[in-house]
This record gives C-alpha cells, structure tokens and sequence, in this order.
C-alpha cells in the first residue's frame, strides 16, 4: 500500500535517484562509521547509505513507516528508534572509544531550527552532519555579517559550527514536491568554539536581532551601556546585521551572571 505523506510530520519524501547519490557522495559513508539517520521516510537514503556501512541507526516518528523499515531492513543492517528528533538523547547511541557520531537526514521543514538547536547540545561528540533543509534555512545559516539573512540562526550556529552549503536541491526531486527550494547543508562542530557563556550569547543575540531597524545601542539599552558596547569592539550606531561573531562573543562575555537566562 502506498504511503500518503503526512503534514503534520512535514513528509516531503526525496525521490530523485541522481539527488539521492551525489548526497550520498558528500555524505562518504565508511563502513565502521557511528551513524544516525533522521527522517529515513521510506527508506531511499537508508538503503545507498547501508551500501557502504555496516550498521545504522534512524530515528523515525511514524509509526507506520517504522512498520515499512523494519519489513524492509534486516535488523542486523538498522536499529530503529520510533520517536521524534527533537526529544532524541543522540549521547544513547552507543560510540566506540576514539570515534564519533555522523548524522544525517531530510530534516522536516517545519521543525528545521528548533531541531539544529536540539543537535547543537551533541555537537562535542559529533563529527559532521549533512542535512537536506529548505534553502532559505541554509542561507541564513551560512550568511556573513552585512548580509539582510544574516541573524540569530546565522550567529548561534556559527558560534559552533563550521558549515557550507552543498548542493542546492529544487522541488520537482521530492514526493510531493515542497513549495521551497531545498538545500544540503554540511555542519562540522568546531574543535574549541569561542569561550563564551550560551545562555548568555544567546540572550545577547537574541535582543539584538529583536528589532533588526534599531541601532545596537538603543536595542541593547537594557542589558548594556553604551561603554560597553564600545568596549566590546562594537559601534553603538551599529545594527545587529553588520556584528561579527567574535563581537557578539566578546559582549556576551561582559553579561552579569544574573541577567544570562532572564526573559
């Protein structure tokens, strides 16, 4: 029976062959590699990946495409973990010593960032990770200072990843076809992010980004002075589009305590 993609999961299935292997090729799976594999769908990718590994784990909330996978997959090749990726504890997945986790997937469109902030906690025990997300999401994750998409997605990511976008992928590759471009976007967790507070950072971010027409002083009136900004390597006439990572780190670090995890 043909399964019928479902919205509330944000089913948009990738379908095309020629897509799936130059993935596939990015992805260069070894066959001793840890890896997991959210949102395996009905199993395309699965099946090019289980050519070169040995094992693999897939995290996947639908029921009944688990029932599919587990019909389609000896249990030797794939462990299943049913449930959704934004409450999936990566650090269960058993790693030997000296190596580290890949993980890779058709993230859902609709769950896209919240699901990249839920990876980021894994990152010191990942070594890569390449995902197929709307293009735009990818865009703003690799934009530069001085960029219109550069923001908190752009700052928080960078603060902890290394990342290119490698392939730009168009609608008609997937069942249904998604309203979006698509894009593959290759994240490397950085050996020694910046020393910085993420409570902090994060909330430093945040309120700058929260009203992207002010000038920094004036939207940051609340958490700094003007002397601080200025002490941090920051025009106070400055817009939260146009400060570099290290800029924000070096602020954040000058957040009192008491002020990092406030609303």
């Amino acid at each position: 029976m043909k399964h019928i993609p479902r919205k509330r999961f944000g089913q948009n299935f990738l379908t095309d062959h020629t897509v799936l292997e130059a993935i596939t090729r990015l992805v260069a799976p070894q066959p001793d590699d840890v890896m997991v594999e959210i949102g395996p769908g009905l199993g395309a990718m699965t099946r090019l990946l289980l050519a070169s590994l040995k094992h693999l784990h897939v995290v996947e909330i639908d029921r009944d495409l688990v029932g599919r996978l587990q019909k389609t997959f000896r249990v030797d090749q794939l462990t299943i973990h049913q449930g959704d990726a934004l409450a999936f504890d990566f650090s269960n997945v058993h790693v030997p010593v000296g190596r580290k986790l890949r993980v890779v997937g058709n993230l859902p469109y609709n769950i896209s960032t919240p699901l990249l902030f839920h990876l980021a906690q894994f990152a010191p025990i990942v070594q890569d990770q390449h995902f197929m997300l709307q293009k735009e999401v990818v865009e703003r994750m690799v934009a530069e200072p001085g960029s219109k998409v550069y923001g908190r997605l752009s700052v928080m990511l960078q603060w902890r990843y290394q990342m290119t976008l490698e392939l730009i992928v168009p609608p008609s590759a997937f069942d249904p076809p998604p309203k979006v471009e698509s894009a593959i976007v290759r994240m490397i967790p950085l050996a020694q992010p910046l020393a910085c507070d993420l409570g902090a950072l994060g909330k430093v971010v945040t309120t700058a980004f929260s009203q992207r027409r002010k000038v920094l002083r004036n939207c940051l009136s609340g958490l700094f002075t003007e002397n601080d900004l200025i002490a941090s390597g920051i025009d106070p006439q400055a817009r939260a589009e146009t400060v570099q990572l290290e800029r924000f780190v070096a602020l954040a670090n000058r957040l009192p305590v008491d002020r990092r995890h406030a609303k």
